[in-house]
């Protein structure tokens, strides 16, 4: 027999999320309090780097059990990342269910064809950036603004004064509280 588990997400401790239980029981779906997960974490971070819904996918859900989320947005705010985790559940034969969507059931046809669409929006998504990555950087370089990691110049003064009294590498690491790769890089650049 499946079961029933519930994921509801906060971004910030003055939120609750009792509305998002509420919502769900609402909508016909009587989850247990003990297979309730809930977090207050930013939607910003990718769905498996949060402890809670990463124990509820690698420890508690198995095949045949059903997610339901309140809003697809539970899940997160980057498309690319929701789009990865929903085909990872739905990969391991977990029902996944979004109450906000025309569609609900994301395991059904009509709800993959839904999942494609959004992959398809996804990439489009993914390839404009790049695209306007290109051109700013194209645009950046016709200006001649230099591109890249600015160079460590005060690294470099610094960790030449130190060379200049007479310090090993090891030494002037551990006074200018560097790693000794670090120093060893600058140890004989020219100003």
């Amino acid at each position: 027999m499946s079961r029933l588990f519930a994921y509801c997400r906060v971004s910030t401790t003055e939120q609750t999320t009792e509305n998002q239980i509420l919502a769900i029981r609402n909508s016909g779906y009587d989850v247990t309090p003990s297979r309730v997960v809930s977090e207050t974490v930013s939607g910003s971070r990718q769905a498996m780097t949060r402890p809670e819904f990463s124990n509820l996918v690698n420890h508690k859900l198995e095949a045949g059990d059903t997610l339901v989320v309140l809003k697809l947005d539970r899940l997160g705010r980057d498309n690319i990342d929701v789009q990865q985790t929903i085909s990872d559940l739905l990969e391991k034969n977990i029902k996944v269910v979004s109450l906000d969507l025309p569609v609900s059931d994301l395991s059904s046809p009509e709800g993959k064809l839904m999942l494609q669409m959004f992959t398809a929006f996804a990439e489009f998504e993914r390839n404009r950036l790049i695209e306007r990555t290109q051109e700013g950087l194209k645009r950046a370089q016709t200006e001649g603004k230099k591109l890249g990691r600015p160079e460590a110049t005060d690294t470099t003064k610094q960790v030449l004064k130190c060379k200049e009294k007479g310090m090993s590498q090891s030494e002037t690491a551990k006074f200018l509280g560097k790693g000794i790769a670090t120093i060893k890089r600058h140890w004989n650049k020219p100003l």
